[in-house]
């Protein structure tokens, strides 16, 4: 029988010259996914045309079927053409996408016209080679104090922002873009799974900082096709991959990879491959692998050009050793952990320093700042630990109390209101004063208060801020402050306080 179909099949094919292997047929169709006949040619990732000009990509090749996921909802019965392009799925890409809302394939979801395509580069590519990147050496500050004193990040750097809904990780993420509007740092915030009226929110949110400018929003809204969730973080690597061979330093924001798993996992399903742990594909971690190390930092002789990258994935009661939290921990060069006690006792951000951990460390720093959070990280696991000996405050020794002190007064030190990032000459100041003693013998309504009052007149006293700590603010620059500067500093200090009676 077998022998029969062969031999059929074999007839087909040579009673035409004129058949096409790009061509073929919808066999079925449901749920986002087409499976097809013929497309001979086809290769896996090749960009597919259906029925009436739908966009599709090829996601599984069978002996005689091939499995087409649908970039965009539309009518298809079974019956209706099929087409290769002739081309992995691409990317258009302008220089003029700053300010823009686009879909994962490109298209606006603004209401403006789409933008000029200079280059097209394809969606899925390998990795940049061992021999063209360098080590991340050069910071981008986030304008979170927790973040850049104890769990710095820097530029071609991959960090990973995980924990539980509402707790402020995209917020985390949106600060950080927010802190770029002076950095010379293109970025991209790509949305997955999300609703169109949380994304017109964040959109909302950056137009309002003056970052929209410099940001383009990649948007795969819950109500796109699993397929083109699915595709939208390659596209927007694809954007960011096109910046750096500019030579740009570029931020990817993905929000979030747990929505991209799960579509993904959806996918498979409907493809009929095997199921593995939680039902996820053998495949999850290649996909996350594949793309988040595209991410690095390029050297001098390829463009000196960087992507910076910041998955989220969200956690459930707080579990870290879940399937898909564990496998990102394991590509990332460290992570944020965002604990939901933390936002429910209204510490926000709800950053958990203990288990919170930058792999690249102090080169992602700016020298002063290395030098001026040394032990920070000690003091608030020590604080931690000591706060459940807190109500017998007898067994606390000395030692312990002067802990407890300080690390209470770090709590409030790095608390910050969401949309407000602190520039690093803020940061420097804020961290001198605490080195200084100034929070000594300080409640924690007290240290809050100081803290507010600090940040206030560094805001005043920008201008001279920044000129004043100049050699301090360039990466690689100065480790210590001069006396000049610590006498400036200090008359800052005395000024807040002033403010404070």
């Amino acid at each position: 029988m077998a022998e029969l179909l062969d031999l059929s099949y074999e007839a087909v094919y040579a009673q035409s010259d004129a058949l096409d292997p790009s061509a073929g047929r919808i066999e079925e169709v449901a749920d986002g996914i087409a499976v097809c006949s013929g497309l001979r040619d086809a290769r896996i990732n090749d960009a597919v045309v259906l029925g009436d000009n739908i966009p599709g990509i090829v996601l599984k090749l069978d002996e005689d079927r091939v499995g087409v996921g649908l970039l965009a909802h539309g009518e298809l019965a079974e019956g209706a053409p099929a087409q290769l392009v002739g081309e992995t799925l691409s990317a258009a890409v302008s220089t003029e996408i700053g300010g823009r809302v686009l879909d994962s394939a490109g298209m606006p979801l603004d209401g403006m016209p789409a933008p000029a395509t200079d280059v097209t580069v394809p969606v899925f590519a390998p990795s940049p080679p061992l021999s063209t990147i360098e080590g991340v050496s050069r910071p981008l500050a986030t304008g979170l104090l927790a973040v850049d004193a104890v769990i710095p990040v820097g530029r071609g750097q991959r960090q990973l922002i995980l924990g539980d809904r509402q707790t402020g990780k995209t917020q985390l993420a949106i600060d950080a873009i927010i802190n770029q509007r002076s950095q010379d740092v293109v970025c991209l915030y790509v949305s997955i799974g999300k609703k169109m009226a949380e994304i017109a929110s964040i959109v909302t949110r950056l137009r309002a900082a003056d970052a929209l400018s410099y940001t383009t929003v990649v948007a795969a809204p819950a109500d796109a096709t699993l397929t083109s969730q699915y595709i939208a973080p390659y596209y927007g690597m694809a954007l960011a991959e096109a910046l750096r061979a500019k030579g740009k330093d570029v931020l990817v924001v993905f929000d979030d990879l747990t929505n991209h798993a799960d579509a993904y996992r959806s996918i498979s399903l409907l493809l009929r491959r095997p199921p593995g742990r939680e039902a996820y594909p053998g495949d999850i971690f290649y996909i996350h692998g594949s793309l988040l190390e595209r991410a690095a930092q390029l050297s001098e002789l390829h463009g000196g050009g960087s992507i910076t990258a910041l998955p989220v994935v969200t956690t459930l009661s707080d579990d870290l050793s879940a399937y898909i939290p564990t496998n990102i921990v394991s590509i990332t060069d460290g992570q944020i952990y965002l604990r939901s006690e933390l936002a429910n006792q209204g510490r926000m951000p709800a950053i958990d320093i203990g288990l919170s951990v930058s792999r690249v460390g102090s080169d992602a720093q700016l020298p002063v700042i290395s030098q001026l959070s040394k032990g920070i990280s000690f003091t608030l696991s020590q604080y931690a630990e000591l706060q459940e000996l807190l109500m017998y405050d007898g067994a606390l020794s000395e030692h312990q109390r002067s802990l407890v002190a300080d690390g209470q007064c770090l709590v409030e030190l790095f608390k910050q209101p969401a949309g407000a990032p602190r520039d690093p000459a803020t940061t420097i100041l804020l961290l001198w004063a605490f080195r200084a003693g100034a929070f000594n013998g300080f409640s924690s309504a007290d240290a809050a208060v100081l803290t507010e009052r600090l940040v206030a007149v560094a805001e005043l006293n920008a201008e001279y801020l920044t000129t004043m700590l100049a050699p301090q603010l360039v990466p690689g620059g100065e480790r210590f402050l001069s006396e000049a500067q610590t006498q400036a500093m200090t008359e800052l200090l005395d000024f807040a306080r002033a403010e404070m009676s």
